[in-house]
């Protein structure tokens, strides 16, 4: 599971800058804004500490990012099968564009749509999914294209690509999560072909043994679709099969990697990552997971492969993603401390002792500074992860949490200013409350979230891991930020070391309410639901406790001058509600009860009220915030001495965003 760097986690993200407790000085001669178009904001990321690693384990970094930047059109197949078509047809557009950049506005609506495209991986957005409309007219498109080469590789399918980009009826979502609907026919992602939602469900509860303690992850690695007689059928993820192309240079360079790993440990991990490349057995991805998971005394570290299922409607087929990044030894003194202390907060968390671990095993956790993101990590990234997936694997074998500190500081140094504490937040003592504190309870939130939330509780004997559907990622997603938000405020922060004034806690939830009920609506376009599902579990949060906190008035809504803002009148009562409902989302994901989470979702985390929505439209307005944000990465290459052999490896912070996009797609089309 990974917690969004959007809204999520970073303070910055819903614009609230935090300018305390940083680990270590901005330069200020860096600039962390590369790009701005449409909703987007494109920034660099600095990999403090690549320098005084060693020479082994740079060049260990330089190969896992080679593997992780071939995976990259993966994803962009795995989003909609007319993505990289629709890339190379726009690149060549742009490549060969001969008229004034600068005067011709249908060219630069057509940029904007192109990068749009880029930062998505595919020409669905990152975060609603709703299919881009071009701001360029269809005929300026043909002639451009008339101006191309007739054997150009995609004049084939120009009629066909073009009926995509510009009708709004075909390919409308990627992901399609409206209840009542068929969620595989309604969404254009290309994880199924030719198949019903009824029809993939009944293929893999026939697999499922619901006596197997050990089930592996079905569907994780796999495009479902029919053979030639009509069969449901697997087109497994593996050299020789789906996605050989990219695969086998992907495995090359762990391969080349695998030569420089910091130990056996991480050697063997790199193997076995290998041979599930090879094999596509999702038993031997079982076994990679649990070796990786054991490996906490390595520096350097990565994700690489199909993980987050959050782009498949029925969150099961993981999208192809890495981050390569090594330990940032002095910031990791916190989640250390909270891993070291992972069977107290079991014990003592407030839900059903019949759902909690009667012994947690193997939690570590880290702050690390990413090298490389790639995949469904790039542009838009996480900052913060917890693997591996499987609940019998976090059991029995324990979990890797991470919270990726560079790219939360990236944010944070890129949002001086902005002037939305002074829109939003209710009065000038809360404004002092986060400026303070809010840093460092968010990067805490994101510990908790993903170091101990995730790897809570237990499912009972026999529960579908998979029983709550097309509703698991947020159920999830919300019971990890509720235990984070429970603990946050418990007495054992200031116990532990991890915060210095019992009430700065105080921060971190007056953000959020304030995000999940109002702010994090900019995203939305008028008229539409909420779908992502990060932004569906803040709402369902947020909503929950207000409605069962009017009572005691925890949580008021006040107007002002025709303005509507967020007071919290009871810290004390919100975080008891917060357990309340953590107790009743324990109680779900143990038992596997979908009507009831099914319930909770539809009821909080869905619909939106149009006026509030519009009032918070008209007021981010008049800001100068992009909703959404991303990043450029690094530039890697090795340095050589006379006699060819590699003395150093240099990282370069110098590459913009549309050099840095095309470049990829030239050096890295793993899927001609």
């Amino acid at each position: 599971m990974k917690l969004k760097a959007i809204i999520a986690g970073a303070a910055v993200a819903m614009g609230v800058y935090a300018c305390t407790t940083k680990t270590e000085a901005p330069e200020k001669e860096f600039n962390y804004v590369n790009d701005r178009f449409a909703d987007i904001e494109v920034l660099r990321y600095k990999v403090p500490g690549f320098e005084e690693l060693s020479l082994n384990q740079k060049q260990l970094i330089y190969y896992l990012n080679e593997a992780a930047l071939w995976g990259r059109d993966i994803l962009w197949d795995q989003n909609c099968k007319y993505n990289l078509p629709i890339r190379y047809m726009l690149e060549d557009v742009y490549n060969n564009y001969s008229g004034d950049r600068e005067a011709d506005k249908e060219y630069k609506a057509f940029e904007t749509y192109l990068k749009q495209v880029w930062f998505a991986n595919g020409i669905h957005h990152h975060y609603s999914t709703d299919k881009f409309v071009p701001g360029f007219s269809r005929e300026f498109l043909e002639g451009e294209l008339a101006k191309l080469p007739a054997d150009a590789r995609w004049r084939s399918m120009q009629d066909e690509l073009l009926e995509v980009i510009f009708n709004p009826e075909i390919y409308a979502k990627s992901v399609n999560q409206a209840e009542g609907q068929d969620l595989i026919l309604t969404s254009a992602n290309n994880m199924y072909e030719g198949v019903t939602q009824k029809e993939v469900e009944d293929f893999y509860a026939a697999m499922k043994n619901p006596a197997d303690s050990t089930p592996v992850s079905y569907g994780l690695n796999a495009r479902v679709t029919k053979d030639a007689d009509g069969n449901v059928v697997e087109q497994v993820y593996r050299l020789g099969g789906y996605y050989n192309d990219a695969i086998a240079h992907i495995v090359e360079n762990l391969e080349k990697a695998m030569q420089f790993a910091e130990n056996e440990v991480q050697r063997n991990t790199i193997a076995k990552l290998i041979e599930y490349y090879r094999s596509g057995d999702l038993r031997t991805f079982d076994d990679y997971s649990i070796t990786w998971v054991t490996d906490t005394a390595s520096q350097v570290d990565f994700i690489n492969g199909f993980i987050e299922s959050y782009g498949d409607p029925l969150g099961m087929t993981g999208s192809w993603e890495s981050i390569v990044n090594f330990k940032n030894i002095p910031a990791s003194h916190r989640t250390e401390v909270l891993s070291s202390e992972a069977q107290w907060f079991e014990n003592n968390s407030p839900v059903d002792p019949r759902f909690r671990k009667d012994s947690v095993k193997g939690v570590s956790a880290k702050v690390i500074t990413a090298a490389i993101l790639a995949g469904d990590a790039y542009p838009s990234t996480p900052i913060g992860i917890n693997l591996p997936n499987a609940n019998w694997i976090r059991a029995a074998h324990g979990s890797k949490s991470v919270t990726i500190e560079n790219i939360t500081q990236a944010y944070d140094e890129a949002s001086h200013g902005n002037g939305f504490n002074e829109e939003f937040v209710i009065d000038q003592p809360t404004r002092e409350l986060l400026d303070k504190y809010l840093f460092i309870t968010d990067n805490l939130h994101t510990d908790l979230h993903e170091c101990l939330g995730h790897g809570s509780g237990k499912l009972l004997p026999g529960v579908d891991p998979d029983a709550l559907k097309a509703h698991g990622s947020t159920l999830e997603e919300t019971r990890a930020d509720l235990f984070a938000l429970y603990y946050l405020g418990d007495p054992k922060m200031v116990e532990l070391g991890l915060l210095d004034n019992p009430e700065a806690y105080k921060a971190e939830y007056y953000k959020y309410i304030l995000n999940g009920m109002m702010t994090q609506l900019m995203r939305i376009e008028p008229g539409k639901d909420v779908e992502e599902a990060h932004m569906r579990n803040r709402k369902l949060i947020a909503e929950w406790v207000y409605e069962n906190g009017k009572v005691d008035n925890v949580i008021e809504i006040v107007k002002r001058d025709g303005k509507t803002y967020i007071k919290i009148n009871d810290y004390e009562k919100l975080r008891g509600l917060f357990g309340q409902l953590l107790g009743e989302i324990q109680r779900i994901k143990s038992t596997g009860d979908y009507a009831a989470g099914a319930a909770l979702v539809e009821k909080y985390a869905v619909k939106v009220d149009p006026e509030l929505h519009k009032e918070v439209l008209d007021r981010y307005s008049h800001l100068n915030i992009a909703p959404y944000r991303g990043f450029v990465n690094p530039v890697y290459s090795l340095v050589t001495d006379k006699d060819g052999n590699v003395v150093d490896v240099a990282v370069e912070y110098t590459e913009d965003y549309i050099p840095q996009m095309l470049r990829y797609g030239k050096d890295y089309n793993g899927l001609k």
